[in-house]
C-alpha cells in the first residue's frame, strides 16, 4: 500500500505508546483518523483533544460512518494486543480492508527514507529520543515515532522536513524485520520474550536478521560485548570504538567525556542519571558525529535533554522527599535504575513500588527479578500486570514475594501504597513497572504535596 493512496486510517489498539505515534503522523498528513481501544487514558484523551475519534465499545455500531464503507482507500492499523476476535477486527477483516501491524506500517513509511533504527530488549527507547533530540535541537532535522513521551516535546512523534527518520524498532514479535535502516543500534541483547522465543538463542538470531537488513554502505553500532560482527562498538569503558570516559556525578547530573578515533568532547552533561544512559547517549553522539553535525552543537544538545516520561522521571521533590518513576520491567532494566538511585542518593532508605508485567516474565525471570528486588530497603509488590495473557497457575506475586530476601516486603494493592506513603512519609520512593501502575503517580504526586 501507498501513503498517497490512503485516505482514511484506523487504527484497533489506538491507545498504545507506539499506534498513537503512527495516529498522529496520518493526522498530521491530513487523512482521517479514528481509532478504538478498550479503555480512556490520558494518552488517548489526548488524541481526541487533536481532533482523533476514538470509540470505546467494541461494536460494529460505535464505528465512524466512514469507516463501514471505503475499503480500496482506507488503512486499518493493528496492534497484536488486540484479541483476534475484537467485533471491530471481524469487520474490517471481512470486508476486504488492508490490515498491517504496527510495525508493517513504519516499514511502509520508512521506504525512501534515510532510516536510523534502534532496537533492543532495553534502552531503545531513551536511544532513539536522545539522537532525536540531537537532531531536532542542532537544526539537522528529521522525522521520529518514539516508544515514549519526550519531555522536551511532549510527544513521541516529531514532524521533520528533511529525508531523515529516526524510529524505535520492537523486537517483539519479530517486529523489527520490516524496517531496512542506514544506520542501526542494537543497545542490548538480553534474554525477553520468551513467550515469543522459546529461549535467547532465537532471541539473539533475530536481533542478527535486524542487522543483516540495513542497507548497503549502511552502519550498525552495538553495545560493547555483543556478539555481532561488523559493528562499531560503544560503551562507557576504555575499550569500546565510541566510548565515555571520566564519569563522574556533579550534583545531580552525570558528567563524562566523550572520545572516538576522530573526536573528542570533554565533559557533556547529562541530566538523565546513571552508566546506561551515559552509554545511551555515547551512541547518539556517535552517530550526529558521523552525519556530520558540529561537536559543540552536539554537546549543547545533550546537555538540555530532559529525558522521556517514565524514564527515571522526577514527579516530587521538596528537598525531604524524593520521588521517581520509571518504566523497568525487566530485571536487568530495574538493576540498572536501582544503580542510578543509589549513585545519587546513597545515603537514603528505598522504598520501591513494583508492579510486575506479564505471567510468562515474571516467570522466567523470577529468580533475577528477586535478586534485584532484595536490594532495596523496602518493597511494596503489586498483583503481576497480565496485558495480553491469560493468568498462570501458581505465578502471582505472593509467587514472586516468596523468593525476595529483603525482610520489609509485602503484596499490596495501590490503595493500601498511598495510604502507607501517607503515613510513614519515605524519603525516596520509587514506581517500577509497565504495566498501569502509572495510574497511581498523580494519586502519590498529590499524597506528597499535601502531607
Amino acid at each position: 500500500m501507498e501513503l498517497s493512496k490512503i485516505n482514511r486510517v484506523f487504527f484497533v489498539g489506538i491507545g498504545g505508546i507506539g499506534m498513537s505515534a503512527i495516529a498522529r503522523y496520518f493526522a498530521k498528513r491530513g487523512q482521517l483518523v479514528s481509532g478504538y481501544d478498550k479503555t480512556r487514558t490520558k494518552l488517548t484523551a489526548a488524541l481526541e483533544d487533536e481532533g482523533i475519534t476514538i470509540t470505546y465499545v467494541d461494536e460494529l455500531s460505535a464505528l465512524p460512518e466512514a469507516f463501514i464503507l471505503n475499503a480500496e482507500d482506507t488503512l486499518v492499523v493493528y496492534t497484536p494486543a488486540i484479541p483476534k476476535d475484537a467485533e471491530i477486527l471481524k469487520h474490517f477483516r471481512n470486508n476486504g480492508f488492508s490490515l498491517k501491524k504496527r510495525s508493517e506500517v513504519l516499514g511502509i513509511i520508512s521506504k525512501g527514507m534515510f532510516c536510523i533504527g534502534v532496537a533492543g530488549t532495553h534502552g531503545k527507547t531513551t536511544t532513539s529520543s536522545i539522537i532525536a533530540h540531537i537532531l531536532k535541537d542542532t537544526g539537522y532535522d528529521c522525522t521520529a515515532f518514539l516508544g515514549g513521551i519526550t519531555s522536551n516535546y511532549n510527544s513521541n512523534v516529531l514532524f521533520g522536513d528533511n529525508n531523515v527518520m529516526v524510529v524505535e524498532a520492537d523486537e517483539y514479535d519479530r517486529s523489527f524485520l520490516t524496517l531496512h535502516p542506514d544506520i542501526a543500534v542494537i543497545t542490548s541483547m538480553d534474554a525477553d520474550h520468551l513467550d515469543i522465543y522459546g529461549d535467547k538463542s532465537h532471541l539473539e538470531e533475530s536481533f542478527r536478521l535486524y542487522a543483516g537488513q540495513i542497507k548497503t554502505g549502511g552502519s550498525l553500532y552495538a553495545h560493547e560485548g555483543l556478539p555481532l560482527e561488523n559493528s562499531i562498538s560503544y560503551a562507557a569503558s576504555s575499550t569500546a570504538q565510541a566510548r565515555a570516559e571520566n564519569l563522574r556525578v556533579e550534583g545531580s547530573k552525570f558528567v563524562f567525556d566523550y572520545h572516538d578515533d576522530s573526536y573528542s568532547i570533554p565533559d557533556i552533561s547529562l541530566m538523565l542519571p546513571g552508566k546506561h544512559n551515559v552509554e545511551n547517549t555515547t551512541v547518539a553522539i556517535a552517530i550526529a558525529l558521523q552525519l556530520g553535525i558540529d561537536a559543540g552543537k552536539v554537546k549543547q544538545a545533550v546537555a538540555n535533554f530532559k529525558g522521556v516520561k517514565r524514564r527515571f522521571e522526577y514527579i516530587f521533590d521538596n528537598g525531604r522527599q524524593i520521588y521517581i518513576d520509571d518504566y523497568a520491567h525487566h530485571p536487568e532494566e530495574l538493576k540498572a535504575c536501582f544503580d542510578a538511585v543509589r549513585q545519587l542518593y546513597p545515603d537514603k532508605k528505598l522504598t520501591v513500588i513494583f508492579q510486575p508485567h506479564l505471567f510468562t516474565r515474571t516467570r522466567d525471570f523470577a529468580g533475577e527479578f528477586a535478586s534485584v528486588l532484595s536490594t532495596a530497603d523496602e518493597l511494596l509488590l503489586l498483583e503481576i500486570y497480565p496485558a495480553r495473557e491469560l493468568p498462570l497457575e501458581g505465578i502471582n506475586a505472593a509467587y514472586l514475594l516468596d523468593k525476595i530476601s529483603l525482610k520489609n516486603k509485602r503484596v499490596c494493592e495501590k490503595d493500601f501504597v498511598l495510604q502507607y506513603v501517607k503515613d510513614t512519609r519515605p524519603e525516596l520512593i520509587l514506581t517500577v513497572g509497565a504495566g498501569d501502575i502509572d495510574t497511581i503517580i498523580d494519586p502519590l504526586k498529590n499524597t506528597l504535596q499535601n502531607a
